[in-house]
């Protein structure tokens, strides 16, 4: 009895992908000085200066969550502050850009 051999590469041909890939960019970690921000946190806390009373965003521009540890960095630094309870999803953190935070961004 002869087996017969699937062509993997022209399975993943006809796969349609439900978002498009997008390469993960290198997130640099500063280790310098304690109050420097990495990108992730500088993106992050950047899209909160154009939001009433500096709302922080759940997702990223690609539609994917932002990372916990970067948002509970940000809150253990005091650039961001837990905002209020989403009795919807008590498991989205709704936080909110600090004085502090916006000093950051000045640097």
């Amino acid at each position: 009895m002869k087996q017969k051999q699937i062509n993997i590469a022209g399975l993943k041909d006809n796969v349609i992908a439900l978002q498009p890939h997008r390469p993960r960019r290198n997130i640099q970690k500063s280790k310098d000085k304690k109050d420097n921000l990495s990108l992730a946190q500088r993106q992050w806390l950047t899209r909160g200066l154009s939001q009433p009373g500096g709302k922080l965003p759940i997702f990223d521009r690609d539609g994917q969550k932002v990372n916990k540890k970067t948002i509970n960095s940000c809150i253990k630094m005091g650039w961001a502050t837990p905002w209020f309870d989403n009795p919807i999803k008590p498991d989205w953190l709704i936080c909110k850009l600090t004085d502090e935070g916006r000093r950051q961004l000045e640097l």
